[in-house]
C-alpha cells in the first residue's frame, strides 16, 4: 500500500453534504450541524498574558522594508508572503484540522444551497504529492479518464507543490457546470491535461455487493450465511440505510455481518452516533472533551435494531473520521472484531471562522476519544487483528485475493463453530 510521509486523508472531490463538513474531519457546532457560516466578529475566550505580549507589527515592518529594499522587488508577490506568513504561523500547530483556506478557495467551495459539487473523485497525500485514490463511479472524473494513483501536479495550471489535501480539494470542488483542468502524471510518469466540467456528485453511502460482486472465501466458495456491507461515507441517508441491510440479513438467517469501513473519510456526526446505535443497547458511542476538559458523552439508546448478530469491521490507513467512531463504538462496547490496518487518526471537532479577507480559518475546537477513553486525533484506532494488503481503491487490488474478507469470514465462521453445541455421544 501507499505509505504516507506526512499526513494522509482521504478527501472527496464534491461530496454532497448539508454542511460544510471536510472528510478530514467534521465541521459541526454543538448541536450536530454545520458552523462554517459563524462570524469572525463573535466573542472570544479571554487571552492569556504570553499571547497578549507577541506584537504582530513586526510582520508588516518586514513586509515594507521588503518593498522597500529587496533587490527583485518586481518579484515581491504581496498575496503570497501574506499567505505564507499564515502558513507558517499554523504550521507551528500539532494539528492539520486547524488551517487556513484563503478567499478564492473558500467561496468557489459553497455551493448555492450549503451542498458541494465537484469531479467526484477521492483524494490522498502521499509524500509531497496529491494522489487520486479513486474516482467515484460515474463521475465526471471516472468518465475523463482519472485513474487510481494518478497524482495531480497543477490545478488550472497551478502547481500542487507544497499544497495540503485540503487546498487541494478546495480548489478542485466547484459549482456544477463549471470546468476545471487538472495536470495529472500517470503512474508510468507521463502527463496529461483533463479538463473536467463539474457536477452534482451522488455518493452511495451504503452498498451490499463486496467487491467482485459476491462474498467467497479463500477457496473461491460462496458464503452465503453471512451479509457484507460496505460504509464509503457517513450521510443523512446512512443510519436508516444501514437499517434495513441488518434487519433483511436477520430476516434470512445471516449468522454474522461483515462492515467495510476501507477508505471510509467520515462524514455527518451524528449520522455516525445513530448508525453505531443500531447496534447497541446501552454504553457510551463517543466521548468529546473541549479546549476545557469538559467531557460530552454520546451514549446508546435502548433497543437497537441489531443487538446479537457478530459483526467483523474492516478498516485501513485511510479510515478516518466516523469510520473510526463507528469501529471503536462497536470494539469497545464488545459487539465487533476489527480486522486491517492501525486507521488514519482523525478525531476532532472544527469550526470554519470566517475571516476579513474573505477567507476561513479552520479551527480544532474539540477531541473525541473512544468509549474506553483513547483519543483518537493522531492515534487512531487498533485493529485487533492487522493485515496489510491492497485496499479495493489501489489498482493491484484483486477481489479474489482481498485477505481482510477472507479472514472476516474465518472469523465470524470460527465464532459460529464455538456456539455450536457439542454432539451428544447417544446412550
Amino acid at each position: 500500500m501507499h505509505r504516507v510521509a506526512a499526513w494522509v486523508v482521504a478527501a472527496l472531490l464534491g461530496a454532497v453534504m448539508l454542511a460544510f463538513v471536510f472528510t478530514l474531519g467534521y465541521v459541526t457546532n454543538d448541536g450536530g450541524g454545520s458552523a462554517a457560516g459563524r462570524a469572525s466578529d463573535e466573542p472570544r475566550p479571554s487571552e492569556d498574558q504570553s499571547t497578549a505580549e507577541v506584537d504582530f507589527q513586526t510582520l508588516d515592518q518586514i513586509l515594507e522594508i521588503l518593498q522597500e529594499d529587496y533587490v527583485d522587488r518586481d518579484k515581491l508577490d504581496n498575496q503570497a508572503l501574506y499567505e505564507a506568513a499564515i502558513t507558517g504561523l499554523l504550521g507551528t500547530l500539532a494539528d492539520t484540522g486547524t488551517f487556513y483556506v484563503d478567499p478564492g478557495s473558500y467561496q468557489l467551495s459553497i455551493g448555492p444551497s450549503g451542498t458541494f459539487e465537484g469531479i467526484g473523485a477521492t483524494v490522498q497525500q502521499v509524500g509531497s504529492d496529491i494522489v487520486i485514490l479513486a474516482p467515484i463511479k460515474g463521475s465526471p472524473a471516472e468518465a475523463a479518464g482519472i485513474k487510481s494513483g494518478d497524482a495531480v501536479v497543477a490545478v488550472d495550471g497551478e502547481s500542487t507543490e507544497g499544497w495540503t489535501v485540503d487546498r487541494a480539494v478546495l480548489r478542485i470542488r466547484g459549482p456544477k457546470g463549471t470546468e476545471v483542468t487538472l495536470t495529472i502524471r500517470h503512474l508510468d510518469g507521463t502527463t496529461e491535461d483533463f479538463t473536467i466540467v463539474r457536477d452534482e456528485i451522488r455518493i452511495e453511502s451504503v452498498s451490499t455487493a463486496p467487491p467482485g460482486g459476491t462474498l467467497r472465501d479463500n477457496a473461491g466458495n460462496e458464503v452465503s450465511d453471512l451479509a457484507y456491507m460496505r460504509i464509503a461515507e457517513f450521510m443523512q441517508t446512512t443510519p436508516e440505510e444501514v437499517e434495513k441491510v441488518v434487519r433483511a440479513a436477520e430476516q434470512s438467517g445471516k449468522r454474522g455481518l461483515i462492515i467495510d469501513l476501507r477508505a471510509n473519510p467520515g462524514g455527518l456526526l451524528q449520522e455516525t452516533v445513530d448508525t453505531a446505535d443500531i447496534f447497541l443497547d446501552q454504553g457510551t458511542i463517543l466521548i468529546e472533551v473541549d479546549r476545557e476538559g469538559v467531557e460530552r458523552q454520546f451514549r446508546a439508546r435502548r433497543g437497537g435494531a441489531a443487538l446479537s448478530i457478530p459483526i467483523v469491521i474492516l478498516q485501513d490507513e485511510f479510515s478516518a473520521s466516523g469510520s473510526e467512531v463507528l469501529a471503536a463504538a462497536l470494539h469497545d462496547n464488545d459487539r465487533a472484531t476489527i480486522i486491517g490496518e492501525k486507521s488514519f487518526g482523525k478525531g476532532s471537532v472544527n469550526i470554519a471562522r470566517e475571516l476579513s479577507d474573505g477567507g476561513a480559518l479552520f479551527v480544532t475546537i474539540a477531541a473525541w476519544h473512544t468509549p474506553e477513553g483513547v483519543l483518537i486525533d493522531g492515534v487512531g484506532v487498533q485493529p485487533d487483528i492487522e493485515l496489510d494488503t491492497p485496499s479495493p481503491f489501489e489498482p493491484q487490488y484483486r477481489p479474489e485475493q482481498d485477505a481482510l474478507i477472507h479472514r472476516a469470514i474465518q472469523h465470524l465462521h470460527t465464532l459460529q463453530a464455538s456456539e455450536e453445541p457439542a454432539s451428544s455421544a447417544g446412550p
